[in-house]
């Protein structure tokens, strides 16, 4: 079975926002079908949909996160970068430049279901981490983007 990977900060994370489904947003949702309810003919009762819909994106996701974090391999940041110092490798902190543009950006390398681009983490299966995992600080990194390719100095790699 393959384990997805998930760092410790990610998996903190997720238990956080599961636990908060399950005692504060599912309590809501049964209380608003409880109201709809009262309101009579359920055929014609928007509330009620509304309500139900909602209880099933609630759901849904409680199962996703269950399913996440019970098959999820947690992994260190700290111990995996003390063992590999300088290296790209999961859960890295790293800043790159882009050759062309000298521009710089900042991506942290995390599980699929961690990854947030508004944060800066990017998923470990992404075109730009699979370029950059196991390569050291001076590096030059190839990535091919949909607009082309893409080359990135690894200026700084940290575990944090």
């Amino acid at each position: 079975m393959n384990r997805p990977p998930v760092t410790a900060a990610g998996a903190e994370e997720l238990n956080k926002e599961l636990e908060r489904l399950k005692k504060e947003e599912r309590p809501k949702i049964v209380k608003s079908i409880a109201e709809a309810r009262e309101h009579g003919d359920l055929k014609e009762n928007a509330e009620y949909h509304a309500a139900r819909e909602q209880q099933g994106f609630c759901e849904g996701r409680i199962q996703e996160l269950e399913g996440v974090l019970s098959n999820a391999q947690v992994i260190d940041v700290a111990a995996v970068g003390a063992a590999n110092a300088g290296k790209v490798v999961f859960g890295a902190w790293v800043e790159l430049e882009e050759v062309e543009s000298g521009e710089t950006i900042e991506y942290q390398i995390v599980g699929d279901i961690e990854s947030d681009i508004k944060k800066g983490r990017i998923a470990v299966s992404s075109p730009v981490a699979r370029a950059l995992i196991g390569k050291e600080e001076g590096d030059i990194a190839t990535v091919q983007a949909p607009g082309g390719i893409r080359e990135y100095e690894i200026i700084e790699v940290r575990y944090a």
